[in-house]
């Protein structure tokens, strides 16, 4: 790594942040269920998706060419797969009734929340090649980089994308209890159209 610049870490730090910031399906679901279920189910539902971005870091940061080929062989797969779920949450979003708020649904909800976005992020192999021009650009995954470096940067990938999450949902959840349960159907039919337009276009790009 050339000296004189920003570190590995923080390097990735804002790789990770900028990289997450964009509004797609994944920030809609995180609004939607931190104004739904709280403040701790939103930032799950990012977190989700920064372990995704991680795992992809990872890959492109360190080399692994094997997984990075398997995946992108496999893009079309998983780009349909990722459409079809979109669709099926856009669906579900959008026909959703308002729940009661408590905490036992809260930690129900988070860990799906998890899940699902971790899924999303991960039928998109395409940010493996957002990541490997990036951290090629910064050294990080040349043979003479060593491994703490591109440690440092995958690392801050993922707390540069959790502080975009972070942000977020705190933020939201600002306006949860001014939210109540008509404004909140009307929520969840806005953010289902969204998301089924996100599927929509995911699924005519696999088509392309």
């Amino acid at each position: 790594m050339p000296g004189g610049g920003p570190s590995p870490l923080l390097r990735g730090l804002i790789l990770g942040f900028s990289i997450a910031a964009p509004v797609g399906p994944i920030g809609i679901l995180c609004i939607r269920q931190t104004l739904e279920r709280g403040w701790r189910t939103g930032l799950l539902t990012g977190l989700g998706a920064a372990t995704a971005d991680m795992l992809y870091g990872a890959v492109a940061a360190f080399g692994i060419t094997f997984i990075s080929q398997v995946l992108l062989a496999g893009q079309i797969w998983l780009r349909l797969a990722g459409g079809l779920f979109l669709l099926y949450l856009g669906i579900r979003t959008f026909l959703r009734q308002p729940l009661p708020f408590s905490s036992k649904v809260q930690v129900r909800g988070g860990r799906a929340a998890f899940l699902t976005t971790f899924f999303l992020t991960l039928t998109n192999p395409l940010t493996i090649i957002a990541f490997a021009a990036i951290i090629a650009s910064l050294g990080a995954s040349q043979p003479g980089a060593g491994f703490l470096s591109p440690l440092l940067l995958v690392l801050g990938v993922f707390l540069g994308s959790s502080a975009w999450w972070l942000v977020l949902s705190s933020s939201v959840n600002l306006f949860k209890n001014r939210v109540g349960p008509n404004s909140m159907r009307w929520i969840n039919r806005i953010s289902g159209l969204m998301i089924t337009a996100f599927g929509i276009a995911a699924l005519i790009s696999v088509a392309g």
